[in-house]
This record gives structure tokens, sequence and C-alpha cells, in this order.
């Protein structure tokens, strides 16, 4: 198959509507660090998200809740020096949007201001529409996320599949048509039935990114560590491993301190 956009220099909001118009799929993963960043935008990734999911991959949080509007900038600050091509976007953290739609537009300038990415992502549907429209006057791009939201999990409860039962289908139905109606440029689905998320795909105009909801989406966006196998524990069943990376780094760390102990390492070659 020969993919459209191989060959543009940025990916941006009007790149990701191309892809869609012209039914190719979009490529996002997560990155938290210059190091990671730099490897994926060497692949030509479509988007890379400075997810807050971070509190869990990074700092070992059991939910998303505890990490901080500093915090999500350093990592974004450090991924965006990395990033050439792919569009960055960055989540949000909860209590930053939330209720005060000032408060929204405050930490969405810091956002892009201090970090140079490319858009800002958020969850929730009609409930945080007035922080939504406050972003997007400055001219900020937002992409919105709908389904299982994790910042809501003390509501939830669980991480269960969302919007099995028809009211819960009926109001992500309708909180899709209300982001785009808003001016989203696009949207994540997460953890919903997948012929849910490939009614609201073929409803609305604007990209719909899935984690989780199938395959009948414009795209898909899975947590880099975990697709690399060095989130070991987590094991959806959405998640496909595309590596066995936490096994190679154990290894070789095994093979270092074997190397150190019996004096191979350093040899004579590796010394001055």
């Amino acid at each position: 198959m020969a993919y459209l956009q191989t060959d543009v220099t940025k990916v941006t909001t009007r790149v990701l509507q191309n892809m869609k118009l012209h039914g190719e799929k979009i490529a996002m993963l997560t990155a938290y660090d210059f190091s990671m960043a730099q490897l994926l935008d060497r692949t030509k990734i479509d988007v890379v998200l400075v997810g807050d999911s971070a509190a869990n991959v990074m700092e070992g949080y059991k939910t998303t809740l505890p990490i901080t509007l500093d915090e999500m900038i350093v990592y974004a600050s450090s991924v965006v020096r990395a990033i050439n091509r792919a569009l960055v976007v960055v989540d949000m953290p909860f209590g930053t949007y939330q209720g005060n739609s000032k408060q929204a537009l405050a930490s969405a300038i810091r956002i892009m201001k201090e970090t140079g990415a490319d858009a800002v992502k958020l969850e929730g549907g009609e409930e945080v529409l007035e922080s939504i429209q406050r972003i997007l006057s400055a001219g900020i791009p937002v992409m919105g996320h709908l389904g299982l939201t994790p910042q809501s999990i003390n509501k939830f409860g669980t991480y269960a599949v969302r919007a099995t039962e028809e009211e819960e289908a009926n109001r992500v139905i309708h909180d899709a048509h209300v982001l785009e109606e808003a001016g989203c440029f696009a949207m994540v689905l997460e953890k919903i039935p997948a012929a849910l998320a490939g009614r609201i795909a073929s409803e609305v105009k604007i990209p719909v990114i899935g984690i989780g909801a199938g395959s009948g989406v414009d795209g898909q966006v899975l947590v880099l560590q975990d697709m690399l196998g060095i989130t070991q524990q987590f094991k959806p069943r959405y998640l496909r491993l595309y590596g066995t990376i936490g096994e190679d780094i154990s290894n070789a760390i095994r093979q270092y301190i074997s190397d150190v102990k019996s004096q191979d390492f350093p040899n004579e070659r590796e010394q001055y």
C-alpha cells in the first residue's frame, strides 16, 4: 500500500484530516523522553502523544490523577526537542481544565509556550465544552477523548469496557458530535465496543483514533512501553506486543553484572 503522507516534512492537523479523507490510517504512539521520541520520529510515526500515562509508566502511580502540569511540561519539552516530523499532542492533566475554563486556557497556553507542542488533548464531552471552546478561541488545536477516560477512574470505579449499554453509547455518540462541532481536530475513543467506535468514525468528519476501540476507526494509539513489552504487568485484550524489550534489557543488565564480577569488563581494549 502506498502511504499518501510519507513525504510530508511535518505532520499537521490538516495532514491528519487529509489522511482520513483518503482512507490512510493514522499511527500514534506515546513518548515521555528525548531518547524514545527521537527513535519514534525516525520511523515517520504520524502522531506522538505525551500522555498523562507518564504518571503510570514513568512515575509508578496507579492512576493518571497525581501527575502535575509542571511535570507534563517537563516531559513534553523533552519530547518536542527530539521531534521534527510528527505532530506532538500533550495531555492536559487532571485538575487543569475541569470546571474552570479560564484555568483551562491558562494551562493550555503554558503547555504550548513552554513545550513547543502542536496541540493539547483533554478528556470529556459536553461537560468540558466551555473549556474546549476557550482553548480553541486562542488558536490552540484540541484533541478530544471519550469512552474510558482514565482521569475519571474514581467515578467509574473500573477500567472495564465503556458504553456497552444503550444509554451510555448514545451519550458517547452525542459527545463525539459535540467535540466535532466545537472545533476539535480529532478525538480518541478508548475501550468502547468496536461497532460503536466505527459508527462514530463514519458519522464525524474529524479523525478518530482508537485504543481498544476496534479497527473501524481512522487510526490507533498505544502506550510505547506497553507495545514493546517494557511494562510487563499490563496486558489488556487490545494490546499487541511488538517486542520483548523488557526481557532484552533485563538480560543485558544481567550480562553486564556477570562481566563486571568476573572482571571480563572492561577488557584491555576498553581501557586507556
